[in-house]
């Protein structure tokens, strides 16, 4: 037990964890739309994933690391060299993959990069002054989802679609609005564990506009929403709507008995960046189950 604890930290700490994610949300995408998968693009996803959150750590590195209070940040700033490493390598795969990838796909990418840059870059009036996403209310965790739905569901689309592929548009926007509202789920309890950083840079995010309790109502509110969606979806079929429903009712689980029972224990949060692996794990076993069984 104590070893598989270090390992869920080193995951955890080393954005490794988050990286995988990302690139199980984009797998995910290809066995949703039936198609084989595209390791160069599940490659770029974690890749970058993974250059994006180890970067924005350099960004916030403190003046005393060793002295911070967050365990995160001394063990990250302790072992340096191995964000370094780790971004290195990134950097490298991610630049092979992209140049296994269509033009499209590279003009897509800069779109994204375009939307994740309006989340600080100061480009929208608001109350007589410029300011970026994260100062507008309530738009933080819906920013994040929406990057994160762009990228695990759209871009590998596009690949598709430049590739003369054909993806069915009920099926995509079907897809896109469900991993939205899920990825909505997923970040959530991530605001409300973070809001008094967030009030102390004058954030106006969703629990701290609703108050705990009631977000963390909302948080099961979204999750019997999201599973009623996907039940009554025409788009889906059953064998990915059975990962889907076990995954909600394991972050219901999460939610219950460690996120929000636990609290002032934060790495509990980041169990529901596992969710995101397990769902991918979770629609594979269905469908394989299905195929096995159901004929």
């Amino acid at each position: 037990m104590k070893l598989l604890r270090r390992v869920y930290y080193v995951l955890i700490f080393t954005n490794i964890l988050i990286a995988v994610a990302a690139a199980a949300q984009c797998a995910l995408t290809y066995l949703i739309f039936d198609q084989p998968y595209n390791l160069f693009i599940i490659l770029i996803e974690g890749a970058a994933t993974l250059l994006l959150y180890n970067f924005s750590f350099l960004l916030s590195k403190p003046k005393q690391p060793a002295e911070s209070a967050y365990a995160r940040t001394r063990w990250v700033f302790r072992y340096e060299w191995l964000l370094w490493l780790n971004m290195t390598i990134a950097a490298c795969v991610l630049v092979y993959a992209l140049f296994h990838v269509h033009l499209y796909t590279w003009l897509f990418l800069g779109v994204i990069g375009a939307v994740s840059i309006l989340y600080s870059f100061p480009i929208i009036p608001y109350q007589g002054k410029w300011v970026g996403l994260r100062q507008l209310p309530a738009m933080k965790v819906f920013h994040i989802a929406l990057v994160w739905t762009l990228s695990s569901v759209a871009l590998p689309a596009v690949e598709l679609w430049a590739q003369g592929e054909t993806v069915d548009s009920v099926l995509f926007y079907s897809l896109f609005a469900f991993k939205f509202l899920f990825l909505v789920i997923c970040t959530l309890p991530f605001d409300i564990r973070d809001i008094a950083q967030d009030s102390y840079y004058h954030l106006r995010t969703i629990p701290s506009m609703l108050g705990v309790e009631k977000a963390i109502r909302l948080c099961y509110i979204l999750v019997a929403i999201h599973s009623l969606l996907v039940v009554f979806s025409s788009a889906i079929p059953w064998p990915i709507k059975g990962g889907i429903l076990a995954t909600n009712l394991l972050i219901a689980i999460f939610y219950r008995f460690f996120i929000f029972e636990k609290k002032g224990h934060y790495h509990y949060t980041y169990l529901l960046d596992l969710a995101l692996v397990l769902q991918f794990l979770f629609v594979l076993l269905s469908v394989a189950l299905f195929q096995a069984f159901g004929g």
